[in-house]
């Protein structure tokens, strides 16, 4: 029998939008690389991220959205909290249940096993509605990732790829708001793929739309979720810790896209 627990809509995610009393955890100070060295490959070393000489394929991008093109975890993690709450539903261990699954997953795992399916999704659909209104309530600026501009600009020639579970709805606000579009010419979600992360379907997908072999990508995630589905691909991995986490496995852990390591560990990366 399906669970009785409807999603909440219109004015009722208005009021609990401005009810928000929690603090949010974001990035203080300067969101460039101004503050801290980057240190550049030599022009020569960088040129194998755009063109690789053959038939090999050239290396790709692929990049998680939440927690990797902005900081939005703590954000995403509140409004589930007031969406909840205001549903009678208490959890505990939020922060830890949330990361890298897609809505209808959290929805039966947080409210009630036996949710339907358009149930689950309007559910998640409100849930996200309400964190679109908070953000920019809050304004984009403190949940900008440091560095992160900076690095799509600099190698702007590179193939990239969006590949996450976010809801499509997200993903286009944040491109739009980020003023990241330009930089992306392809964008797989979740609900695209059979099957979601920690499965590596999404990042295959990516790669095959890039038109670049799997073993050519590199991806970029902040969630153990992600990871897993980016060495189930066969792609390397670049964790970024926007929100502390312990990786395993990845080829490099960064804490933003200004972090010294970053370049020059780009500028040894060959394509297979």
């Amino acid at each position: 029998m399906d669970t009785l627990i409807r999603p909440l809509h219109g004015s009722l995610v208005t009021r609990i939008l401005y009810s928000v009393r929690a603090p949010i955890i974001a990035f203080a100070g300067d969101r460039s690389c101004s503050h801290r060295p980057v240190r550049e490959p030599a022009p020569g070393a960088r040129a194998i991220l755009a063109v690789v000489n053959g038939n090999l394929s050239p290396l790709a991008m692929i990049f998680d959205v939440d927690g990797v093109l902005v900081h939005s975890m703590p954000l995403h993690m509140l409004a589930w909290e007031e969406y909840l709450a205001n549903l009678g539903v208490k959890v505990d261990d939020l922060e830890a249940r949330m990361h890298g699954k897609r809505n209808t997953e959290l929805v039966r795992d947080l409210i009630a096993p036996d949710v339907a399916e358009d149930a689950a999704f309007e559910h998640g659909a409100a849930k996200e509605r309400l964190f679109r209104e908070m953000l920019l309530r809050d304004g984009i600026e403190k949940y900008r990732v440091p560095g992160l501009t900076e690095f799509l600009e600099r190698h702007k020639n590179v193939p990239k790829a969006i590949g996450s579970n976010a809801e499509p709805k997200n993903i286009e606000f944040v491109l739009e708001q980020f003023a990241l579009r330009s930089y992306f010419a392809v964008a797989v979600n979740g609900l695209e793929v059979s099957r979601p992360k920690p499965f590596p379907d999404i990042y295959l997908e990516a790669a095959r739309r890039l038109h670049t072999k799997p073993e050519n990508c590199i991806v970029f995630e902040d969630s153990p979720t992600g990871v897993e589905a980016g060495r189930t691909a066969g792609m390397r991995v670049v964790a970024v810790e926007t929100t502390p986490t312990a990786f395993r496995g990845v080829n490099l852990q960064i804490k933003d896209f200004c972090d010294p390591q970053l370049e020059p560990w780009l500028a040894a990366q060959k394509a297979i």
